[in-house]
């Protein structure tokens, strides 16, 4: 009783050190700037909902940075390239990471009983703490599958509209466009590389970045054939031809690959829960009835 006692006073401690942090006053830097920015033009309304977690956030940066959490270069990193860039994520984040142990740490003192209540608690609060680096591994996952699948369809995209005539920088505006709503995440990769070169980075920079944020050998086997094609001044579209080939029937094998695994991975499923059902079914009826005659042969 003591020990769960002591368990629910500390969570509720920490929790209620974290609230009272996010709920305190504006500093004296922070009121000067709000009323300097009251002057200012009027800005777009923000939601309500967005405005509190970036408050709750903001206010919750210093305290994880004494706690030590993370760092910010690599999470911006890694969150960038799943598809998140806002300067307002890596907070909220971070924000996540910290308060989620305490959250399940105090619903396991109410799951759990008597001396489970430590062994729940830490068990909870490790869940809660490895959480959002679990999800933010999937999601870089499966943004870069997204992008390895639609590859092919953007590299034929750009085959045709330069055949057409177009140069490389307005069939990749083209496409795009073409891609925003089959392919989104490799859409949103092409802006960018559009908006880098509008600022005056080089065409192989903006692509390099690309194969950077994506991890993707796909891109970084593009990028060479870029390096490669203006070295040797070669037609590009051409390249690209070939390249797009090699990338389809590429892709042609992968899934050839994993169809020929798949009679492998139908062992152990078959051994461990088809079989076994399929040998009661067939077999017991036949050992009921050797049973039966049996026991009314030596009855007799």
């Amino acid at each position: 009783m003591i020990t769960i006692l002591l368990v629910v006073a500390l969570t509720f401690t920490l929790s209620l050190a974290i609230l009272l942090i996010a709920m305190r006053d504006h500093t004296s830097v922070e009121a000067r700037l709000s009323e300097l920015s009251a002057h200012a033009p009027a800005a777009p309304p923000k939601s309500s909902s967005i405005d509190s977690a970036a408050r709750v956030a903001s206010f919750l940066t210093p305290l994880r940075r004494m706690v030590g959490l993370g760092s910010d270069g690599d999470t911006a990193r890694r969150l960038a390239t799943a598809g998140y860039r806002e300067p307002l994520v890596v907070d909220l984040y971070f924000t996540v990471k910290l308060l989620l142990p305490i959250l399940l740490g105090l619903a396991a003192t109410f799951v759990f009983y008597g001396p489970n209540v430590i062994l729940g608690f830490m068990i909870l609060a490790a869940i809660g703490f490895l959480a959002p680096d679990f999800w933010l591994t999937n999601a870089i996952a499966r943004r870069r599958e997204k992008i390895r699948l639609g590859m092919p369809d953007a590299l034929d995209l750009l085959v045709i509209c330069m055949e057409a005539g177009l140069g490389m920088d307005q069939a990749l505006i083209r496409i795009g466009e073409e891609l925003r709503l089959s392919h989104p995440e490799l859409s949103d990769e092409f802006l960018l590389i559009r908006l880098e070169q509008r600022a005056g980075k080089p065409r192989i920079d903006a692509w390099k970045n690309m194969a950077d944020r994506t991890g993707l050998e796909v891109v970084r086997s593009f990028v060479s054939m870029l390096m490669q094609t203006e070295r040797f001044g070669t037609p590009l579209s051409r390249s690209l031809g070939y390249f797009a080939d090699s990338l389809r029937v590429r892709r042609r094998q992968q899934a050839e690959e994993m169809a020929a695994k798949t009679t492998v991975k139908l062992v152990f499923p078959l051994v461990l829960f088809i079989f076994p059902s399929m040998f009661i079914v067939l077999l017991v009826p036949a050992l009921i009835s050797i049973s039966r005659s049996f026991t009314s042969n030596f009855g007799h």
